[in-house]
């Protein structure tokens, strides 16, 4: 009896630490009832790229995205799926991280505030799930952000943020950007500040377009945020 004991204590203790150790490797997927044609791994319509399949410039460019070498990449979002064009990966993160980091002149606020923007006039969950958290956490009002996402009236903001998302609404709809909208952000952003607001929104508006292209879905981790309009 007492041997049928230790070999039940035994099988409970394996099987507990086998769930324990799959925890890093476990699918991204966020439920079992994805689309025919929606990979599991990557949670979208083309399976994720593996390094050890890519050519020298291909992993460069992995690495790149994974932010250095012996890392590994996300499987989910824009920078997996550019990869399938490592040509065309490489200069977009280099962009992406000179916009967000390495020559970011506007500051962590207004650019996630930017980034907002660009993910509500391209109703891209993926990008807003993402980014609503950071942009709170780069010290974006809540008010601010409910604007952007529900649509509200742009008055109640500060000055800077009420002509980033007045730019952005006028870009992005209308195709153009009026003469006062512009010289406010001459005045408070600067030429350059300027140029590179609209240049950031541009590529959240080219990432948003991948993932609808390729229909992806958010990772189990990722709360969708972003309300239909």
């Amino acid at each position: 009896m007492r041997i049928l004991i230790w070999i039940g204590l035994l099988i409970t203790v394996v099987a507990t630490l086998s769930g324990q150790s799959g925890k890093g490797t476990q699918a991204p997927a966020r439920s079992a009832t994805l689309p025919a044609d929606v990979q599991p791994d990557s949670l979208n319509r083309l399976p994720v790229v593996k390094r050890e399949q890519m050519d020298e410039n291909g992993k460069k460019a992995y690495d790149l995205n994974a932010g250095g070498p012996g890392k590994v990449a996300q499987s989910t979002g824009p920078g997996a799926i550019s990869l399938y064009s490592p040509g065309a990966s490489e200069p977009l993160r280099k962009l992406n991280n000179y916009l967000r980091r390495d020559g970011n002149i506007l500051g962590k606020a207004i650019t996630e505030l930017a980034i907002l923007v660009a993910a509500r006039e391209g109703d891209s969950q993926y990008i807003w799930s993402a980014h609503e958290p950071a942009a709170l956490k780069a010290g974006v009002a809540q008010s601010v952000i409910d604007a952007v996402k529900y649509g509200k009236d742009i008055s109640a903001p500060g000055e800077k943020e009420t002509v980033v998302i007045r730019m952005g609404r006028q870009i992005l709809r209308e195709h153009k950007l009026d003469s006062a909208t512009f010289a406010k952000a001459v005045d408070l952003f600067g030429k350059q500040g300027t140029v590179e607001l609209v240049i950031l929104m541009g590529d959240y508006t080219l990432n948003a377009m991948l993932l609808d292209a390729l229909d992806q879905h958010l990772p189990a981790d990722r709360k969708p945020l972003l309300p239909p309009r």
